[in-house]
């Protein structure tokens, strides 16, 4: 099976990664797929960058920074991956890249953003689930535990 981790640098985003590990560590066989997508240059970066190239070149950094602790993540568990920085609107561009490495499932994280915000917006996540013809998996970010109640004894 092939695996689409699409990662932002969040921790939701890893929390994918790990969900992928364990499942691995379950018995499932797997292949991965890590991939940043990066929103194309706005007018004003380009009108303000002396070398077109320059902003190409800052965009793959900066995709490749996101990928950096998945890729760490993978490499310890032993679990082979590829990787995939590409510019362009986020959803459609993961769902080419579905495609194109001929992914069987989408584990990704999902920003609890609320359904009014989300319904307004719109999101990643929200678009993949509905536009992918493989499965997608969303991981919730996972809240930190609550501190244990203090209770006084009274005599």
């Amino acid at each position: 099976m092939k695996i689409l981790l699409p990662l932002d640098g969040s921790e939701v985003s890893l929390q994918a990664v790990r969900q992928v590990i364990s499942m691995v560590r379950q018995g499932l066989q797997a292949e991965v797929v890590l991939a940043n997508v990066q929103e194309p240059a706005h007018l004003y970066e380009m009108v303000m960058a002396a070398d077109p190239a320059l902003i190409a070149r800052a965009s793959a950094q900066a995709g490749a920074k996101a990928l950096k602790a998945g890729e760490a993540l993978l490499r310890h568990a032993g679990i082979p991956y590829a990787t995939e920085v590409a510019t362009g609107d986020p959803a459609h561009t993961l769902i080419d890249i579905v495609e194109r490495f001929a992914c069987d499932m989408v584990v990704m994280g999902a920003r609890d953003k609320g359904s009014l915000r989300s319904a307004l917006l719109g999101s990643v996540s929200h678009e993949v689930l509905h536009a992918a013809k493989v499965p997608v998996m969303l991981i919730k970010p996972s809240e930190a535990p609550e501190a244990e109640p203090e209770f006084e004894e009274t005599a």
